[in-house]
Protein backbone atom coordinates (compact mmCIF):
# COMPACT_ATOMS: atom_id res chain seq x y z
CA UNK A 1 0.00 0.00 0.00
CA UNK A 2 1.23 3.50 -0.80
CA UNK A 3 0.22 7.11 -0.31
CA UNK A 4 -2.92 8.85 -1.47
CA UNK A 5 -3.58 12.55 -1.95
CA UNK A 6 -6.27 13.81 0.42
CA UNK A 7 -7.55 17.14 1.66
CA UNK A 8 -7.27 18.39 5.23
CA UNK A 9 -11.06 18.03 5.45
CA UNK A 10 -10.91 14.41 4.30
CA UNK A 11 -8.09 13.70 6.77
CA UNK A 12 -10.32 14.85 9.64
CA UNK A 13 -13.28 12.85 8.35
CA UNK A 14 -11.16 9.73 7.83
CA UNK A 15 -9.72 9.94 11.35
CA UNK A 16 -13.22 10.24 12.82
CA UNK A 17 -14.53 7.37 10.71
CA UNK A 18 -11.65 5.02 11.50
CA UNK A 19 -11.76 5.67 15.22
CA UNK A 20 -15.55 5.38 15.50
CA UNK A 21 -15.40 2.14 13.53
CA UNK A 22 -12.68 0.81 15.85
CA UNK A 23 -14.28 1.72 19.20
CA UNK A 24 -18.05 1.68 19.85
CA UNK A 25 -17.56 3.84 22.96
CA UNK A 26 -16.65 6.81 20.75
CA UNK A 27 -19.43 9.20 19.77
CA UNK A 28 -19.54 12.61 18.09
CA UNK A 29 -21.58 15.54 19.38
CA UNK A 30 -22.00 19.12 18.19
CA UNK A 31 -24.06 21.60 16.24
CA UNK A 32 -25.02 20.34 12.76
CA UNK A 33 -22.53 17.44 12.82
CA UNK A 34 -25.17 14.93 11.72
CA UNK A 35 -27.92 15.78 9.24
CA UNK A 36 -26.08 18.85 7.88
CA UNK A 37 -22.79 16.87 7.89
CA UNK A 38 -20.81 19.64 9.58
CA UNK A 39 -20.43 23.34 8.83
CA UNK A 40 -17.22 22.51 6.92
CA UNK A 41 -18.40 19.02 5.86
CA UNK A 42 -15.76 17.32 7.99
CA UNK A 43 -18.38 14.89 9.36
CA UNK A 44 -19.87 13.96 5.99
CA UNK A 45 -21.32 10.45 5.91
CA UNK A 46 -20.83 9.71 9.60
CA UNK A 47 -24.54 9.87 10.49
CA UNK A 48 -25.41 7.36 7.76
CA UNK A 49 -22.68 5.02 8.98
CA UNK A 50 -23.12 5.24 12.76
CA UNK A 51 -26.65 6.50 13.38
CA UNK A 52 -28.13 9.13 15.65
CA UNK A 53 -27.01 7.46 18.89
CA UNK A 54 -23.36 8.08 17.98
CA UNK A 55 -23.60 11.21 15.80
CA UNK A 56 -25.59 13.66 17.89
CA UNK A 57 -26.91 17.01 16.66
CA UNK A 58 -27.14 19.40 19.58
CA UNK A 59 -28.94 22.65 20.38
CA UNK A 60 -26.93 25.87 20.13
CA UNK A 61 -25.53 25.53 23.65
CA UNK A 62 -21.77 25.02 23.76
CA UNK A 63 -21.65 25.07 27.54
CA UNK A 64 -24.37 22.41 27.66
CA UNK A 65 -23.02 19.87 25.19
CA UNK A 66 -19.39 20.38 26.30
CA UNK A 67 -20.57 19.52 29.82
CA UNK A 68 -22.49 16.48 28.58
CA UNK A 69 -19.33 15.28 26.84
CA UNK A 70 -17.23 15.67 29.99
CA UNK A 71 -19.83 13.78 32.02
CA UNK A 72 -19.93 11.00 29.43
CA UNK A 73 -16.13 10.73 29.59
CA UNK A 74 -16.34 10.39 33.38
CA UNK A 75 -18.71 7.45 32.84
CA UNK A 76 -16.33 5.59 30.52
CA UNK A 77 -17.30 6.80 27.03
CA UNK A 78 -14.94 8.62 24.65
CA UNK A 79 -16.74 11.69 23.29
CA UNK A 80 -15.62 13.88 20.42
CA UNK A 81 -17.10 17.36 20.89
CA UNK A 82 -17.15 19.62 17.86
CA UNK A 83 -17.26 23.39 18.23
CA UNK A 84 -18.52 24.90 14.98
CA UNK A 85 -15.62 27.30 15.47
CA UNK A 86 -13.29 27.73 18.42
CA UNK A 87 -14.66 31.24 18.80
CA UNK A 88 -17.77 29.57 20.22
CA UNK A 89 -15.71 27.60 22.74
CA UNK A 90 -15.59 30.78 24.80
CA UNK A 91 -19.21 30.07 25.75
CA UNK A 92 -18.01 26.74 27.20
CA UNK A 93 -14.79 28.11 28.67
CA UNK A 94 -15.71 27.19 32.25
CA UNK A 95 -16.42 23.60 31.23
CA UNK A 96 -13.01 23.19 29.59
CA UNK A 97 -10.98 25.06 32.20
CA UNK A 98 -12.67 24.03 35.45
CA UNK A 99 -14.08 20.61 34.62
CA UNK A 100 -12.32 18.90 31.73
CA UNK A 101 -8.85 20.10 32.72
CA UNK A 102 -9.11 19.54 36.48
CA UNK A 103 -11.45 16.64 37.32
CA UNK A 104 -8.83 13.90 36.95
CA UNK A 105 -6.45 15.82 39.21
CA UNK A 106 -9.11 16.75 41.78
CA UNK A 107 -10.41 13.16 41.92
CA UNK A 108 -6.95 11.76 42.61
CA UNK A 109 -6.93 10.00 39.25
CA UNK A 110 -10.31 8.33 39.70
CA UNK A 111 -11.87 10.05 36.70
CA UNK A 112 -9.85 10.12 33.47
CA UNK A 113 -11.45 12.50 30.98
CA UNK A 114 -10.92 10.97 27.51
CA UNK A 115 -12.67 13.70 25.54
CA UNK A 116 -11.49 15.38 22.34
CA UNK A 117 -12.68 18.93 21.65
CA UNK A 118 -12.23 19.75 17.96
CA UNK A 119 -13.23 22.26 15.31
CA UNK A 120 -11.89 25.11 13.17
CA UNK A 121 -9.99 28.06 14.62
CA UNK A 122 -8.37 31.26 13.41
CA UNK A 123 -9.45 33.67 10.70
CA UNK A 124 -11.81 32.29 8.08
CA UNK A 125 -11.81 35.08 5.51
CA UNK A 126 -13.99 38.18 6.01
CA UNK A 127 -15.70 36.79 9.12
CA UNK A 128 -14.90 39.89 11.19
CA UNK A 129 -13.62 40.27 14.73
CA UNK A 130 -15.87 37.89 16.69
CA UNK A 131 -15.30 34.93 14.36
CA UNK A 132 -11.62 35.31 13.43
CA UNK A 133 -9.73 34.57 16.62
CA UNK A 134 -6.74 32.29 17.14
CA UNK A 135 -7.25 31.28 20.77
CA UNK A 136 -4.54 28.68 21.30
CA UNK A 137 -2.72 30.69 23.99
CA UNK A 138 -5.79 30.42 26.24
CA UNK A 139 -5.70 26.64 26.11
CA UNK A 140 -1.92 26.33 26.31
CA UNK A 141 -2.14 28.29 29.56
CA UNK A 142 -4.25 25.66 31.38
CA UNK A 143 -2.58 22.56 32.89
CA UNK A 144 -4.66 19.44 32.36
CA UNK A 145 -5.45 20.15 28.71
CA UNK A 146 -3.44 18.88 25.76
CA UNK A 147 -3.30 21.10 22.68
CA UNK A 148 -2.79 20.03 19.04
CA UNK A 149 -2.71 22.25 15.92
CA UNK A 150 -1.82 20.40 12.68
CA UNK A 151 -0.90 22.20 9.46
CA UNK A 152 -1.18 19.42 6.85
CA UNK A 153 -3.56 16.56 6.03
CA UNK A 154 -0.90 14.01 7.01
CA UNK A 155 -0.46 15.59 10.42
CA UNK A 156 -4.20 16.15 10.94
CA UNK A 157 -5.07 12.50 10.31
CA UNK A 158 -2.35 10.94 12.45
CA UNK A 159 -2.64 13.41 15.31
CA UNK A 160 -6.44 13.36 15.53
CA UNK A 161 -6.46 9.58 15.84
CA UNK A 162 -3.90 9.78 18.63
CA UNK A 163 -5.86 12.55 20.35
CA UNK A 164 -9.06 10.50 20.33
CA UNK A 165 -7.22 7.57 21.95
CA UNK A 166 -5.66 9.75 24.65
CA UNK A 167 -7.13 9.41 28.15
CA UNK A 168 -6.80 13.16 28.78
CA UNK A 169 -8.86 16.06 27.40
CA UNK A 170 -7.38 17.23 24.10
CA UNK A 171 -8.01 20.59 22.45
CA UNK A 172 -7.65 19.93 18.72
CA UNK A 173 -7.75 23.16 16.70
CA UNK A 174 -8.10 22.78 12.93
CA UNK A 175 -7.07 25.66 10.67
CA UNK A 176 -10.28 27.27 9.44
CA UNK A 177 -8.91 28.03 5.96
CA UNK A 178 -6.92 24.78 5.67
CA UNK A 179 -9.77 22.35 4.91
CA UNK A 180 -9.11 22.49 1.16
CA UNK A 181 -5.33 22.09 1.52
CA UNK A 182 -4.21 18.80 -0.01
CA UNK A 183 -1.29 16.52 0.70
CA UNK A 184 -0.20 12.91 0.77
CA UNK A 185 -1.01 10.42 3.51
CA UNK A 186 -0.56 6.65 3.75
CA UNK A 187 -3.48 4.49 2.69
CA UNK A 188 -2.89 2.23 5.68
CA UNK A 189 -3.72 3.28 9.21
CA UNK A 190 -1.09 5.27 11.10
CA UNK A 191 -0.75 7.30 14.31
CA UNK A 192 1.46 10.29 15.10
CA UNK A 193 2.59 10.85 18.70
CA UNK A 194 1.71 14.05 20.51
CA UNK A 195 4.65 16.21 21.54
CA UNK A 196 6.84 15.53 18.49
CA UNK A 197 7.57 18.45 16.15
CA UNK A 198 8.18 18.00 12.42
CA UNK A 199 11.12 19.54 10.57
CA UNK A 200 9.27 20.55 7.42
CA UNK A 201 12.33 22.09 5.70
CA UNK A 202 16.06 21.86 6.39
CA UNK A 203 18.07 25.07 6.11
CA UNK A 204 21.09 26.89 7.49
CA UNK A 205 20.53 30.65 7.73
CA UNK A 206 17.71 30.96 10.27
CA UNK A 207 14.91 28.94 11.85
CA UNK A 208 11.20 29.55 11.29
CA UNK A 209 9.15 28.07 14.13
CA UNK A 210 5.42 27.78 13.43
CA UNK A 211 2.27 25.66 13.71
CA UNK A 212 -1.07 25.35 11.92
CA UNK A 213 -1.63 28.25 9.51
CA UNK A 214 1.71 29.75 10.53
CA UNK A 215 3.39 27.08 8.38
CA UNK A 216 1.42 28.22 5.35
CA UNK A 217 2.26 31.86 6.02
CA UNK A 218 5.91 30.78 5.90
CA UNK A 219 5.38 28.96 2.59
CA UNK A 220 3.70 32.03 1.10
CA UNK A 221 6.81 34.08 1.91
CA UNK A 222 9.29 31.44 0.74
CA UNK A 223 9.66 32.79 -2.80
CA UNK A 224 10.70 36.21 -1.49
CA UNK A 225 12.99 34.66 1.13
CA UNK A 226 14.79 32.47 -1.41
CA UNK A 227 14.99 35.30 -3.93
CA UNK A 228 16.86 37.30 -1.29
CA UNK A 229 19.35 34.44 -1.04
CA UNK A 230 18.37 33.00 2.33
CA UNK A 231 18.01 29.32 3.22
CA UNK A 232 15.65 28.95 6.20
CA UNK A 233 14.82 25.91 8.28
CA UNK A 234 11.12 25.39 9.10
CA UNK A 235 10.09 23.61 12.29
CA UNK A 236 6.36 22.85 12.63
CA UNK A 237 5.55 22.25 16.29
CA UNK A 238 2.21 20.50 15.50
CA UNK A 239 1.60 19.78 19.20
CA UNK A 240 1.74 22.72 21.63
CA UNK A 241 1.06 20.80 24.85
CA UNK A 242 3.05 18.62 25.10
CA UNK A 243 5.61 20.65 23.16
CA UNK A 244 8.78 19.27 21.58
CA UNK A 245 11.27 21.57 23.31
CA UNK A 246 14.29 19.51 22.27
CA UNK A 247 13.46 20.05 18.58
CA UNK A 248 13.24 23.80 19.21
CA UNK A 249 16.65 23.89 20.87
CA UNK A 250 18.21 21.76 18.15
CA UNK A 251 17.20 24.09 15.31
CA UNK A 252 18.12 27.21 17.30
CA UNK A 253 21.59 25.86 18.05
CA UNK A 254 22.03 25.01 14.38
CA UNK A 255 21.13 28.42 12.89
CA UNK A 256 21.44 30.93 15.74
CA UNK A 257 18.56 33.03 14.37
CA UNK A 258 14.84 32.51 14.99
CA UNK A 259 11.64 33.84 13.46
CA UNK A 260 8.35 32.72 15.04
CA UNK A 261 5.25 32.99 12.83
CA UNK A 262 1.78 32.65 14.39
CA UNK A 263 -1.78 33.60 13.55
CA UNK A 264 -2.71 34.86 17.03
CA UNK A 265 -2.16 38.25 18.68
CA UNK A 266 1.37 39.05 19.90
CA UNK A 267 0.81 39.67 23.63
CA UNK A 268 0.99 36.65 25.96
CA UNK A 269 0.90 34.35 22.91
CA UNK A 270 2.28 30.88 22.23
CA UNK A 271 5.09 32.61 20.36
CA UNK A 272 5.91 34.60 23.50
CA UNK A 273 6.27 31.34 25.41
CA UNK A 274 8.46 29.76 22.71
CA UNK A 275 10.66 32.88 22.65
CA UNK A 276 11.05 32.63 26.43
CA UNK A 277 12.08 28.96 26.17
CA UNK A 278 14.71 29.91 23.61
CA UNK A 279 16.21 32.83 25.51
CA UNK A 280 16.42 30.79 28.73
CA UNK A 281 17.89 27.65 27.18
CA UNK A 282 19.76 28.85 24.06
CA UNK A 283 20.85 32.38 25.00
CA UNK A 284 24.50 31.88 24.05
CA UNK A 285 23.56 30.18 20.78
CA UNK A 286 21.63 33.21 19.51
CA UNK A 287 23.22 35.62 17.04
CA UNK A 288 20.44 38.18 17.55
CA UNK A 289 17.12 38.59 19.37
CA UNK A 290 14.24 36.26 18.53
CA UNK A 291 11.72 37.96 16.22
CA UNK A 292 8.01 37.24 15.88
CA UNK A 293 5.42 37.91 13.19
CA UNK A 294 1.83 37.56 14.39
CA UNK A 295 -1.56 39.09 13.79
CA UNK A 296 -1.53 42.82 14.46
CA UNK A 297 -2.63 43.72 17.98
CA UNK A 298 -6.12 44.76 16.87
CA UNK A 299 -9.54 43.11 16.51
CA UNK A 300 -9.73 41.47 13.11
CA UNK A 301 -11.10 43.88 10.47
CA UNK A 302 -13.93 42.73 8.22
CA UNK A 303 -12.59 44.27 5.00
CA UNK A 304 -10.52 41.76 3.04
CA UNK A 305 -7.58 44.08 2.35
CA UNK A 306 -7.35 45.08 6.02
CA UNK A 307 -7.63 41.45 7.13
CA UNK A 308 -4.72 40.47 4.89
CA UNK A 309 -2.66 43.38 6.22
CA UNK A 310 -3.44 42.39 9.80
CA UNK A 311 -2.37 38.76 9.40
CA UNK A 312 1.21 37.58 8.78
CA UNK A 313 1.91 38.05 5.08
CA UNK A 314 4.97 37.91 2.79
CA UNK A 315 5.67 41.63 3.15
CA UNK A 316 5.68 41.58 6.94
CA UNK A 317 7.56 38.28 7.10
CA UNK A 318 10.22 39.49 4.64
CA UNK A 319 10.75 42.66 6.66
CA UNK A 320 11.34 40.53 9.76
CA UNK A 321 13.76 38.28 7.83
CA UNK A 322 15.81 41.28 6.68
CA UNK A 323 15.98 42.55 10.24
CA UNK A 324 16.93 39.08 11.50
CA UNK A 325 19.74 38.70 8.96
CA UNK A 326 21.06 42.28 9.08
Amino acid sequence: MGNVKISYREAIRRALFEEMKRDPDIFLMGEEVGHYEGAYKATQGLLDEFGEDRVVDTPISEQGFAGVGIGAAMCGLRPIIEFMTWNFSLVAFDQLYNNAAKLNYMSGGQFPIPVTFRGPGGAGGMLAAQHSQALESLYLHCPGLKLVMPSTPYDALGLLKTSIRDNNPVVFIEGEVLYNVTGEAPEEEYLLPLGVADLKRKGKDFSIICWSRGYHFALEAMESIEKAGYDPEILDLRSLRPMDESAIYETVRKTGRVLIIEESWPRASVGSYVADLIQRNCFYDLQCPVLRVSQEDVPMPYARNLEMSSLPNPTRIMAAVEELMS
